[in-house]
């Protein structure tokens, strides 16, 4: 099968943003080049754990390179935050994700590829290839991008402050209040008003 590849060298533009309000939100990842532009859907946790992980690769590319690689500190506030552009079609889902470093470019690499649901292969067709190795991926999709350390944080500063916008937590169950309420299952059910 082969996989259709959305590359992005030297992306003008790759960020996370939403569709919808707090509770309905539909979480994207964006790249732009040019006039091209792919939109892809990811969960809400997989915004904040690439977010984790960019975080990790950068402070140990860091340390590794003793101060030889420019890795700029972390930033508190995103430079971008604009909303995604238009028209936002979503390409595919995201299913598993990748983070690597070239030192060839001194650039992180991130690749996106999509969720393939292992029942929607038909059964007629034989598997003919050696077992899956570790490492490899089953998608049909993937979005390969490639930002410098100073834009990887920025995205990481976006996402961050992304995914804190949401719905704020019960501070006795955790779980998030809708703008109508919330039914706390540690208060017994009872419904307290917000203001």
């Amino acid at each position: 099968m082969a996989i259709l590849v959305h590359r992005y060298d030297s992306p003008d533009r790759f960020v996370a943003g939403t569709v919808g309000q707090p509770g309905e939100r539909t979480f994207f990842l964006q790249a732009r080049e040019g006039n091209r532009i792919t939109s892809v859907v990811v969960e809400k946790q997989q915004v904040l754990v690439l977010a984790e992980h960019l975080e990790r690769v950068l402070d140990e590319i860091l340390r590794r390179s003793s101060g030889q690689v420019e890795v700029p500190p972390p930033v508190n506030r995103a430079a971008d935050n604009s909303p995604l552009d238009a028209p936002i079609t979503e390409e595919f889902r995201v299913g598993t994700m990748t983070i690597a470093w070239d030192p060839a470019v001194n650039r992180v690499v991130i690749e996106l590829f999509s969720n393939v649901d292992q029942a929607d292969e038909t059964e007629d067709e034989p598997d003919e290839s050696p077992a899956s190795g570790e490492g490899e991926v089953d998608a049909d999709e993937v979005i390969v991008v490639k930002i410098s350390p100073a834009y990887a944080r920025d995205f990481i500063a976006r996402a961050q402050a992304l995914v804190a916008a949401g719905r704020p937590a019960c501070p006795f169950c955790l779980q998030p209040i809708d703008a109508d309420g919330h039914i706390c299952p540690r208060a017994n059910g009872y419904r307290r008003p917000l203001f």
